[in-house]
């Protein structure tokens, strides 16, 4: 069967964006666009916030190439190019970080910023002042994780998300969705209350799977549990059936789930994938490490397998002439293990050795497309300084913070005002042994710290947010546009 003409003008469509953009961006006005996203709770809108603060205020940042060499001139946020997309509200982020010392609420919906960089080029034959548009976009990890839909069909998606609940770990979560899976006849009359009745069981066997330990891996359609204005539409009202028949009549329950499968792919994930995924320069992937070591080599499992979807997803490659005009590619991806002050500094390299390790397949088959990975620990906004801490004749490196109200380590329960030095605990030097278990899962101590008390200098203006290898991640994603 040849494609359909819908799909033929979709892409003829794509085409001539990416030939207007690569023209603007290539003759009147250089541009990068810069993807910013991650899996549950990593840190995304921190980041984010974070990259903002540091080049309108260039601040020192060794790493950094343009503003270590003090080529940075100026950076602005200026209005952005799509007005379909809510901007990102980096006042209100910043103001909660440094204001009320709190972290801001999570990415649940697509936002974006434009900044405007002025910077000096590097001394050479085209020396001399020069502006580069960045555009970043931050969006959730689960909706990168849904664009693995567009390959499949309802039956093979419903089978290999009952299949997932036979993983270790997952039994005692899966039970009742699977118990209340057996009263949905897929034979079934069309039946909308039954329809809603089967899409809420399968909501809240997922919204279990993200509390759970394996909450840094994600099971789709990532909108489900962040559906934004899609909220109560058909499109998300549907679920995986078993005992599919060979067959699935159109008036059936099943034929109604299928078509609203349908309909979520051609709704919801294309659009985003050709209007803002496919658009992009670079991508930077967020990750909470420290939380899957914490949970166990099951969880460590789970996201070794997420990250490779995301890289699957990923459309990624070297960009010739044509590409760069006709289907732009993401040139550069860098993985960032989040948190790193939680641990000492020692442990920095072994949390990036073993974010490596868990990208290593993908990092190979991404680098064979002519792109470029990078894996980082850091600490966008680090909440924590280094210290030591006696036990008995021991002394232990250790990290010094203000615990949230409520976080409890040991005995204590922390007031959200006292600060405390806590021993996190050690990665081993060798990050296989992570995998095989050398963790006792449950044996870290990782307390969620307030952000730092940020003074604004003596003129008012806002005070340095201090970071950990975050300037690192800044030269890989643009340093060499600059």
């Amino acid at each position: 069967m040849p494609p359909p003409l819908t799909d033929f003008t979709s892409r003829a469509g794509s085409a001539l964006r990416a030939f207007a953009e690569a023209s603007q961006d290539l003759i009147v006005q250089p541009t990068l666009r810069l993807g910013v996203t991650g899996l549950a709770r990593s840190g995304k809108t921190v980041f984010t916030t974070a990259l903002i603060h540091h080049l309108v205020e260039t601040h020192a940042l060794p790493a950094f190439s343009v503003a270590q060499e003090g080529r940075l001139r100026r950076a602005r946020l200026v209005p952005q190019p799509d007005d379909d997309v809510p901007r990102f509200p980096f006042e209100e982020h910043f103001a909660t970080l440094t204001q009320a010392r709190a972290w801001p609420r999570s990415t649940d919906r697509i936002s974006q910023f434009r900044l405007e960089i002025a910077y000096e080029r590097a001394a050479g034959w085209r020396s001399g002042p020069a502006t580069l548009m960045l555009d970043v976009v931050d969006y959730p990890g689960e909706w990168l994780l849904d664009l693995a839909l567009i390959e499949t069909d309802y039956v093979a998606w419903s089978r290999s998300t009952i299949a997932g609940t036979r993983r270790p770990g997952r039994a005692a979560v899966a039970a009742p969705w699977l118990a209340a899976l057996q009263g949905f006849d897929p034979a079934g009359p069309l039946d909308e209350v039954v329809a809603e009745r089967a899409s809420d069981a399968f909501k809240t066997y997922l919204a279990a799977l993200r509390a759970g330990p394996e909450s840094v891996a994600t099971t789709p359609p990532g909108r489900f549990l962040m559906p934004g204005d899609l909220a109560g539409s058909p499109a998300l009202t549907f679920a995986p059936l078993d005992r599919l028949p060979e067959t699935i009549a159109p008036d059936s329950l099943a034929g109604l789930m299928q078509r609203r499968f349908e309909a979520y792919k051609a709704k919801v994930v294309t659009p985003f994938f050709r209007d803002h995924f496919q658009r992009v320069d670079r991508q930077i992937v967020l990750v909470d490490v420290l939380s899957a070591v914490d949970a166990g080599p099951t969880a460590l499992a789970e996201l070794e397998e997420a990250l490779d979807t995301v890289l699957l997803s990923l459309n990624i490659g070297r960009n010739s002439l044509l590409s760069r005009f006709f289907a732009p590619r993401a040139d550069r991806v860098m993985f960032a293990a989040t948190k790193a002050d939680h641990l000492h500094q020692t442990s920095h390299d072994r949390l990036d050795a073993l974010l490596r390790l868990l990208v290593s397949r993908a990092m190979r088959r991404t680098e064979a497309a002519g792109a470029r990975v990078g894996t980082v620990a850091l600490a966008s906004v680090r909440a924590t300084r280094e210290t030591t801490v006696h036990d008995g004749g021991a002394v232990l490196r250790a990290v010094a913070g203000t615990p949230e109200a409520g976080e409890v380590v040991g005995d204590e329960t922390f007031d959200g005002s006292s600060e405390a030095a806590i021993f996190p605990g050690e990665l081993p030097e060798r990050p296989e042994a992570v995998l095989e278990g050398a963790v006792e899962p449950g044996s870290l101590r990782f307390p969620r710290f307030r952000p730092p008390l940020i003074r604004p200098d003596h003129l008012g203006r806002p005070g340095h947010l201090p970071q950990i290898r975050l300037d690192r991640a800044m030269q890989f994603l643009i340093g060499d546009r600059l």
